[in-house]
């Protein structure tokens, strides 16, 4: 008798998705809370539960410590909170800072997709978690799994000085377009979204499946603001800078656009044979497509042609974060943004947070994707004083490049596919660079991915580290694969990996020696990505050892990498 063939990881998941629509098992999860964890089946446990924001949480131990790519899970969960564009209300706010501290023993992360995500949720307690969110106009719904992810954009988007147009109408349109619609909730893989209507395009749209920054033309002498598009942008363990298409999109073409291209990416079927290779930027990268290949058959799909694209000015190297005191456009107001080291927020600090914004404004925040807190509509007089006690509750509005540059994700410490503890490790990498280079001001990305999902982002950062394992005295001890020189807009590049790998507990001084080399060598007005950009991986990887060193390979695993569940 012959043996049957094993069913792929794509093939179970395709098998799963098409059998049911998660998003109607509401009854299902309110069943489990009821009868408890070992009532939940397989299926939910590693598919379903994604669909409302929810995965299992590692035990600690990371990859290295399960089998088949995925660490050992604990009978408790991660779940995401879906925030648009990262707008959030004072009483939103405090309805995260109470379930975090009743059902998430006090642990909670802003993401870098705007999210908020708690840890340590039990079963018994999610209904009563998304029923209190609900509450308050806020959902997990489709914060993970195959489907539309937050949609983001810009932090400061209707208060900034000088941004091109709001756009955080279209978001939240979009928003409603596809989270929990049933045509969307069978996608090949997760499909990210940015739209912003800023100059500096801090939502990285860059990096998204579909990414919409506004631009201005002028028709028969008249002033009209459309948008730019972009298609396929993604990390993970193939980074690809998304397609621009030629195509200058009008404002109401914005959602007949979007659906066309979730429509597209949902029909690919060459897509769905392997879950490593199922992003809309294979279409470019595997399957030959190229970006006119693709906007013709959008424009098949929607009805219509898109006009042919603007002359665009893509930002120069600028910083993103907006953090600090800035005026808005409204005369008298300023936004305050805050520091939120490597996203961990505690409850305390939200309901503080919280609660400044009643006093102090009219009670709007915001989230970033630097995983930062804005409180906007403050008025001028009052700022400094709002800036000294979100400093007082540890949330300051300015700090050292590597307090504000710091970005980490969940790492071993919650997450199944972890090679590396991320979150303690990059508080302590903050706190020792801050040591050893107390007078250091240059605008630094520096962030911290704890395997080579990408989740915190290291290709597109200054200084991008990712971990991996070294053998020390018979032991598998933390270590950081180094890439530099990572930028979005004009002068946009994927971080180059140089070769060089560290312990974890070696990493600060590889970078102190690294950027005392920029300070004493840099030329007059060179930013560390030029600085970069001109030196070999031979001349950086030596930079950072101190003394000549053989390149080493990134060390990435034997066969398939582990699919993502985060970012």
């Amino acid at each position: 008798m012959e043996n049957p063939v094993k069913e792929t990881k794509a093939q179970k998941s395709e098998r799963l998705k098409r059998a049911m629509n998660p998003w109607d098992g509401l009854a299902e999860i309110r069943r489990f809370a009821r009868e408890g964890f070992d009532s939940i089946p397989p299926e939910w446990i590693g598919t379903y539960f994604r669909w409302w924001g929810v995965y299992t949480q590692g035990d600690g131990a990371g990859v290295l410590g399960g089998k088949d790519g995925q660490g050992r899970a604990l009978p408790f969960f991660m779940l995401r909170i879906r925030i648009p564009n990262g707008l959030l209300r004072s009483n939103q706010l405090r309805t995260i800072a109470s379930l975090t501290s009743r059902y998430a023993r006090g642990i909670a992360d802003l993401t870098v997709r705007q999210n908020i995500q708690l840890h340590w949720v039990s079963i018994e307690a999610l209904p009563e978690v998304l029923d209190e969110l609900w509450r308050v106009g806020l959902n997990t719904t489709g914060s993970c799994g195959d489907v539309t992810r937050n949609i983001t954009g810009c932090p400061v988007a209707g208060v900034d000085a000088d941004e091109i147009c709001d756009a955080s109408s279209l978001a939240l349109e979009t928003d409603r377009m596809l989270a929990g619609n049933a045509d969307f909730y069978n996608l090949p893989r997760k499909f990210k979204i940015s739209i912003t209507g800023c100059r500096v395009w801090c939502p990285y749209p860059e990096i998204n499946d579909i990414g919409l920054t506004a631009i201005e033309r002028a028709v028969q002498g008249k002033r009209e603001i459309g948008f730019s598009l972009r298609v396929g942008g993604g990390l993970s363990t193939d980074p690809y800078l998304g397609a621009r298409l030629n195509a200058f999109v009008r404002w109401n073409q914005v959602l007949p656009v979007i659906k066309g291209v979730a429509e597209l990416f949902r029909d690919s079927d060459s897509l769905r044979e392997h879950r490593e290779r199922a992003r809309l930027k294979f279409l470019f990268l595997r399957h030959g497509w190229t970006p006119h290949d693709f906007q013709k058959e959008l424009e098949r799909r929607i009805g219509f042609q898109l006009d042919p694209a603007e002359a665009e000015q893509p930002p120069d190297d600028v910083y993103r974060d907006h953090i600090g005191i800035h005026p808005q456009k409204q005369p008298g107001l300023c936004y305050v943004g805050a520091t939120v080291l490597r996203g961990r927020i505690t409850p305390e600090q939200m309901h503080t947070a919280a609660d400044l914004a009643d006093r102090f404004a009219n009670g709007e925040l915001r989230t970033t994707n630097m995983q930062n807190l804005l409180i906007v509509n403050v008025p001028r007089l009052q700022a400094d004083d709002l800036a000294k006690e979100l400093g007082a509750i540890g949330l300051p509005v300015t700090g050292s490049p590597f307090w504000r540059g710091a970005v980490a994700c969940s790492g071993t410490e919650f997450c199944k596919l972890a090679i590396t503890e991320t979150k303690t490790f990059s508080r302590w990498l903050v706190e020792e660079l801050e040591d050893r280079l107390p007078g250091f001001e240059q605008h630094l990305k520096l962030h911290v991915t704890g395997c080579p999902n990408s989740c915190g982002q290291h290709w597109i950062a200054d200084i991008g580290i990712e971990g991996k394992k070294l053998k020390v005295n018979g032991q598998m001890e933390d270590a950081y694969y180094f890439c530099l020189g990572g930028a979005l807009g004009l002068n946009q590049a994927i971080a180059r990996p140089v070769g060089f790998r560290c312990l974890a507990t070696e990493v600060p001084e590889a970078i102190e020696r690294l950027l005392r080399r920029y300070l004493a060598g840099g030329r007059p007005g060179e930013n560390l990505r030029r600085f970069f950009a001109r030196h070999s991986d031979a001349e950086l990887r030596n930079f950072l050892a101190g003394e000549f060193v053989e390149a080493v390979a990134r060390d990435l695993p034997e066969g398939r990498v582990p699919s993502a569940v985060e970012g």
